[in-house]
């Protein structure tokens, strides 16, 4: 039984060897390929290359129309518009802070490229400047708060003065015109509002200096302006960064380069204008405490931080030495002594502080800032007065711009026709 067994499971190893043997002989067929062709059973069929497909037409670019730029600039002025109205009353902290970080920011960026971490550097200078100014406010505290009871105290001698001055102006131009066009009634009006004047005055003084939105104020002024100026100044070249990304790509190129224009007018007006007061309030100061005058620290410093107002400063303290110099002094020596010194810092502002410090870098001229200055505490109160400046510069590089590119373009450029008629 085994014999025939074995035979058999050896012829079926044979067969299927034989069939294994025969399918290794026939050709693999590709799965896109056909039957293979008993003919011819080792030639490759040609390999056909499928034709590349055409380029999908790309999309057209988007781009921005004329009236979708002038409504995000129309969008950003009026929004800008309405954050100064509604938030008027509480932007004063905010906007010294910027200052003040505008202002140290060169130092800081030194210290940084010493080593310094930005961090550290922006907390020495604000802590500088906070010891700078407690530290004059502690010197010259007492000195300004007696100077200041002295005011008060001869506020009533002021307005007696200025009654029988009154007085003796219209008596003379009574002897000189006559009763017929000066009279008794007219004189008494005149002497009672000069004193009315002065009494209005010291009160409204005394209601804005005690007033408790005032008080508020100078509160978070003294309170919240550091703190916010510290974040600014350590944030400010990732703030400068995040605006530059924020730039629209197509004028990009051309809003850096008027960036840098306002920065460098500004920067200069800032700096310049900051050294010319404290040099003129410390000069007005000095020099009227000098020469006798009661008043002289209070009225010289304010004559030198108006300076930076062109004129308003020398005009408004010149005109109040004297006349306390007249109701203080019994000869004209001491008034023309007070003359002199605001003779001599008008001179020393023309010709060494401006060109030093200023010079011809500032291209605002003395009427524009004025006006600035004017339009600016008129809409937003002394708000406007610190806006005022850096806005006059940006109107004004503007401004160039425009009148370079109109200067440029044919509608400046455009020759006259040839009889002289517009088209």
């Amino acid at each position: 039984m085994s014999g025939p067994v074995v035979q058999e499971r050896a012829m079926q190893e044979r067969a299927m060897q034989e069939r294994a043997m025969q399918e290794r002989a026939v050709p693999e067929r590709a799965p896109h390929d056909g039957p293979p062709s008993a003919s011819v059973p080792h030639e490759r069929e040609p390999v056909r290359v499928a034709a590349a497909a055409p380029p999908a037409p790309a999309a057209p670019e988007r781009e921005a129309t004329r009236a979708q730029r002038l409504a995000l600039l129309a969008g950003l002025l009026v929004a800008a518009w309405l954050a100064l109205q509604l938030f008027a009353s509480v932007l004063l902290p905010f906007v010294a802070a910027s200052g003040i970080a505008y202002f140290l920011d060169p130092p800081a960026t030194r210290l940084a490229r010493a080593g310094v971490p930005r961090g550290a550097a922006a907390l020495l200078l604000i802590v500088t400047l906070i010891a700078a100014g407690l530290l004059f406010a502690l010197l010259l505290y007492p000195l300004i708060l007696s100077q200041v009871g002295v005011l008060i105290a001869r506020v009533p001698n002021y307005v007696a003065l200025l009654r029988g001055f009154a007085a003796d102006v219209i008596a003379r131009l009574q002897e000189r015109l006559g009763p017929d066009y000066v009279d008794e009634k007219l004189r008494d009006l005149v002497s009672g509002q000069a004193g009315a004047m002065l009494s209005f005055l010291a009160g409204a003084l005394s209601r804005v200096i005690g007033g408790g939105f005032a008080l508020f104020n100078v509160i978070s002024l003294a309170v919240v302006t550091p703190v916010v100026a510290f974040y600014l100044l350590r944030d400010w070249p990732r703030i400068v960064a995040r605006v530059d990304a924020w730039l629209p790509r197509r004028y990009a190129g051309v809003l850096r380069a008027q960036a840098r224009e306002v920065d460098r007018i500004l920067s200069a007006w800032v700096r310049g204008q900051a050294v010319c007061c404290l040099v003129l309030a410390l000069f007005y100061a000095v020099g009227l405490s000098a020469v006798g005058l009661d008043l002289g620290l209070i009225v010289g410093m304010a004559a030198g931080v108006l300076s930076f107002i062109p004129y308003v400063g020398t005009i408004t303290g010149g005109v109040a030495s004297i006349g306390l110099a007249m109701a203080q002094f019994p000869t004209w020596g001491g008034v023309v002594m007070v003359a002199g010194v605001f003779l001599a810092g008008n001179l020393l502002e023309g010709y060494v502080i401006y060109p030093r410090f200023l010079g011809d870098r500032v291209e605002l001229h003395a009427v524009w800032v004025i006006f600035a200055l004017l339009a600016g505490g008129a809409a937003f109160g002394f708000l406007g007065v610190l806006l005022a400046v850096p806005v006059a510069a940006v109107i004004g590089v503007l401004s160039r711009f425009w009148l370079r590119r109109y200067l440029a373009s044919p509608l400046y450029l455009d020759p006259p026709r040839a009889d002289g008629m517009a088209p």
